[in-house]
């Protein structure tokens, strides 16, 4: 009977799933989906490898699954639609590895308390992330497990690059730039090799953009400096993060507004971005297609901090080779790609009409200096990729 390796990335509310096919050397995707709204009306969502829909199903508004209900309800439908496979494991996106964690890690109750430890350091994503580890640990504890972490990729950066000029003694409490969407970034250096070997082994800039965005320089597919710092609220505007801001606008929301901790947090990271600006929506889609005024100034805003920020990633890693589009908006959004070309032409980026009005993957003139694609990214394949590696390996 093959194998199967799961795949989970857990937020507050929602469980994102993919499971893989270990059988074959490319780790062949058999489902993938999401159940949604866990603590109110949930909804369950499977496809096929093809995009085609195997099941959906909807509960009652004021019905709460939970994760430990979601779980329980996703093991029972992997039993009766996983082909015939067994599940062999499961492999976890965790936001938070701190400094110490650069690599994945095969689940014990140790790992788990130190992952406890880093909740601080992302409240709104880490316990969530770790919540189906303990669920499934005690379902069945015989099932490995391995965590894979968003920060992992970009602890290969210079020191310099992850400080902060505060004093030492708050440093060393972790507080630090770490970097997020790693495993993203990490799937994209995988790949380039077999699209552009020369941007492989340059300097690439890597601008995952979607409802969470943030741009990353890779020299010879390592991380040297990302947009994202201490939390994933900081860079690039989101859909409803604000991205970076003077810490100055914190302390008047405090001492003028009168707003607390709480408050802030739910203005940076759910008011903010391109829903606080356009007043409108947090997706891109819907904004491109608005004529309202603040629709069209937050996608003006959210282009313009990109290529400011495609500069500042230049001069880290001391030039450009190649930009990569990726993620949502990266992906499909071609005025986004357009406008961002277009503002950084003085660093020799083109873009060809057709081919961007395509999706690429080459989106750049073929007299251009810099070449620019588009390139789908897949954390979950990683983290599947990371899991059997993980599980392959002697016990240390």
């Amino acid at each position: 009977m093959a194998e199967l390796i799961l795949v989970l990335n857990a937020g507050s509310s929602s469980i994102k799933y993919c499971a893989y096919n270990t059988h074959d050397d490319a780790l062949r995707l058999v489902l993938r989906g999401s159940i949604e709204g866990l603590y109110a009306a949930p909804a369950f969502h499977a496809t096929d490898a093809l995009g085609a829909e195997v099941e959906t199903r909807r509960w009652d508004a004021g019905t709460t699954l939970g994760h430990e209900g979601a779980i329980a309800f996703l093991a029972d439908f992997l039993r009766g639609h996983g082909e015939g496979h067994t599940l062999s494991a499961v492999g976890h996106r965790v936001v938070h590895g701190g400094v110490r964690f650069t690599q994945p890690e095969r689940v014990t109750d140790a790992l788990l308390a130190e992952l406890d430890s880093l909740c601080p350091l992302a409240p709104l994503h880490q316990p969530h992330n770790l919540k189906p580890i303990r669920i499934l640990a005690e379902r069945r504890p015989e099932l490995p497990q391995v965590v894979c972490f968003d920060t992992a990729f970009h602890r290969a950066q210079p020191e310099v690059a992850q400080a902060f000029a505060l004093p030492a003694e708050i440093s060393a409490r972790g507080v630090r730039r770490y970097g997020f969407h790693g495993l993203s970034y990490e799937y994209i250096a995988s790949v380039l090799p077999s699209v552009d070997a020369g941007a492989a082994a340059g300097r690439t800039i890597v601008a995952h953009l979607g409802n969470g965005s943030s741009m990353c320089a890779l020299v010879a597919g390592r991380s040297v400096a990302s947009t994202m710092g201490f939390t994933a609220v900081d860079g690039l505007p989101m859909g409803t993060r604000c991205g970076s801001l003077d810490p100055g606008v914190i302390l008047y929301l405090i001492s003028e507004l009168g707003m607390d901790a709480r408050a802030i947090e739910d203005l940076i990271y759910r008011k903010s971005g391109l829903l606080g600006v356009s007043g409108l929506s947090s997706d891109m889609r819907a904004l491109l297609a608005s004529d309202d005024v603040q629709a069209r100034f937050a996608v003006e805003l959210y282009t313009y901090r990109v290529a400011r920020e495609l500069g500042s990633l230049a001069a880290a890693a001391q030039g450009l080779d190649a930009l990569v589009f990726t993620a949502g908006i990266g992906e499909h959004a071609a005025p986004i790609r357009e406008r961002v070309c277009r503002l950084a032409a003085w660093l020799g980026v083109s873009v060809d009409p057709a081919a961007n009005a395509s999706d690429g993957p080459r989106i750049s003139l073929a007299s251009g200096n810099v070449p620019v694609w588009v390139i789908p990214t897949n954390e979950e394949l990683m983290i599947a990729r990371h899991t059997r590696e993980v599980l392959a390996a002697p016990a240390r």
